[in-house]
């Protein structure tokens, strides 16, 4: 095979991991603006709530116990899924792609399987995440409306604990490593059968230890508030890629923690 021929398949195979990165996104954020399978609109409940969430910005509401059934539990498991993949695989693709450019004498499925063991991790995520919205929702403190937080305690508690983990040890090695891709992907380098899955779920690993408590964030603003899910999202993509990064990272912690308890305080004078 020649220089020009060679060249050729392997603009091919990139072109083929493009698409599918950017084919997963498409799907996925055109999910969530349908509103995710639930029956709700997300971007006429952000347009209510506005940049704050109902929550904070005290946007009348409906409270109340939701009876939770196998069919919705998975409605909101899939929501809860394909919102991560809208939100972590735009600050995952030069990872993916870089993968894929190393194992480039394999062609594109090296980089196609590192991306499905990269979003197994977070589909991980999305059972968690739909069990703890299932029990706080079975105790009333979830909103059925805008699916945030029912009480400022509690977002003032999950604003503070965000902050404290962002200046954390883990956060800090987790940071490193999604900000060092190809330093990790030497260090943590598989081989054998499902090699490149399991890679991505080395990556994945790491990329949730990072940036989980900034996704429990969306239980503050609301789970499905457009405002947040972008808001998130390019913050993420900030922390991981811009140059200023790790300090950005120590920034939001002050901030996230400051606003806790601010939101604190105002409820303990108000007594909300």
């Amino acid at each position: 095979m020649g220089p020009s021929t060679l060249d050729r398949f392997l603009a091919r195979d990139r072109l083929i991991v493009i698409l599918s990165l950017l084919s997963a996104v498409a799907v996925s954020v055109a999910y969530i603006l349908a509103g995710g399978g639930t029956g709700m609109s997300s971007l006429g409940m952000s347009m209510d709530t506005g940049p704050a969430g109902a929550l904070i910005a005290g946007t009348p509401d409906m409270v109340s116990p939701v009876v939770w059934t196998p069919g919705y539990a998975v409605v909101i498991f899939v929501m809860w899924w394909l919102m991560m993949v809208a939100m972590m695989v735009p600050s995952a693709s030069p990872v993916v792609l870089l993968y894929g450019a190393l194992q480039r004498d394999q062609g594109a499925w090296p980089a196609l399987e590192f991306l499905l063991g990269y979003l197994a991790v977070w589909a991980g995520f999305g059972v968690a995440a739909t069990l703890i919205q299932g029990a706080l929702s079975a105790g009333g403190l979830v909103s059925a409306m805008y699916m945030n937080l029912a009480t400022t305690y509690l977002a003032a508690a999950v604003l503070i604990g965000a902050g404290l983990y962002q200046l954390s040890p883990l956060k800090a090695v987790c940071l490193d490593h999604c900000r060092s891709p190809v330093e990790a992907l030497t260090r943590h380098r598989r081989t054998g059968h499902a090699a490149a899955f399991r890679m991505g779920l080395v990556h994945g690993g790491y990329c949730l230890g990072c940036c989980w408590t900034l996704m429990a964030l969306l239980f503050v603003g609301g789970v499905m508030n457009i405002w947040w899910i972008v808001g998130i999202a390019v913050y993420v993509a900030i922390e991981k890629l811009a140059p200023g990064g790790r300090r950005v990272a120590k920034v939001t912690a002050i901030i996230l923690i400051v606003g806790g308890l601010v939101l604190l305080a105002g409820s303990l004078s108000t007594g909300a």
